[in-house]
């Protein structure tokens, strides 16, 4: 940490403020801090001085320390990476921030800088959180249904082959990464199940996309995702059963440059209806 009493040392030397007079321990680690736009805003607890007078209780008349008032803010542009402001590190570690505090000696700001990988009164990154906005980028959507087809007529009793289109916003892969507070994660999501409900009181969970039906396979079951309904749609509303298909993405994330990863798992949602009818027997 480089520390600057900025009133003194111009007048004693007559050099610009960033000539370094001091070096602290470690951040400022006392009192509170706030967030203000750019700026992070803090006040020192009743026991704590401005960086670089030493932390200790006042002898003062009033019988305490005034409450320092200080800022903090991200230096922009960031100084090259041979800068005495990096103090031996790099922007691997983070990134510099400037503290000016208004009650120096002699009431002159005291001014330092340190290297941090979160400026301070900021709350620490869950790169999940940062997962789920890399999701967002995905803009993931429900099954594309392309059997049952609304338009089409099945019959009782004849088997009901289900399958879906694959996409990378309907099935997966896909991948995206999103970045928050100097932390990446990339994120990749896939389906593992799609659960159709009937509308006849079935449900009917596949483990994958399902089988394209062709005509070579006259009148089989579906090896993969199928139903068979028993009975007509007739009674239902529009004389048809309403069928909701529903994906279940696993997405697995990690940390760019990290050990850091983890799973979790997103649901998305398509509906369809399907008329089923009776085969008539002419006589």
């Amino acid at each position: 940490m480089l520390t600057y009493a900025g009133i003194t040392l111009a007048a004693a030397v007559a050099v610009p403020l960033a000539v370094p007079t001091q070096a602290l321990a470690g951040p400022w680690d006392g009192g509170s801090c706030g967030s203000t736009g750019k700026w992070v805003v803090c006040n020192a607890d009743d026991n704590t001085t401005a960086p670089g007078s030493g932390a200790h209780h006042s002898d003062s008349a009033s019988g305490h320390t005034s409450k320092p008032v200080c800022t903090v803010k991200k230096m922009e542009p960031q100084p090259p990476p041979d800068s005495m402001f990096w103090e031996g590190k790099s922007s691997k570690d983070g990134a510099v921030y400037q503290r000016t505090c208004q009650n120096g000696p002699g009431g002159a700001p005291i001014i330092d800088t340190f290297v941090a990988d979160t400026p301070p009164g900021a709350a620490p990154v869950d790169p999940a959180v940062v997962a789920q906005q890399a999701v967002a980028k995905m803009k993931l959507a429900g099954p594309e249904i392309a059997s049952p087809r609304a338009a089409g007529t099945y019959i009782v009793g004849v088997p009901m082959w289900m399958w879906v289109n694959k996409g990378p916003t309907t099935y997966g892969p896909n991948s995206a990464s999103a970045t928050a507070g100097g932390v990446t994660v990339t994120a990749t999501a896939k389906v593992t199940k799609i659960v159709w409900r009937m509308g006849d009181g079935a449900t009917v969970t596949c483990n994958g996309p399902g089988t394209a039906y062709t005509a070579s396979y006259g009148k089989q079951e579906s090896p993969t995702c199928g139903h068979v309904y028993a009975r007509t749609s007739a009674a239902n509303k529009g004389g048809k059963y309403a069928v909701a298909a529903t994906s279940t993405w696993a997405v697995d994330w990690q940390v760019n440059g990290g050990g850091v990863n983890g799973q979790f798992t997103e649901t998305r949602q398509s509906q369809t209806q399907v008329g089923i009818g009776e085969l008539q027997v002419v006589r």
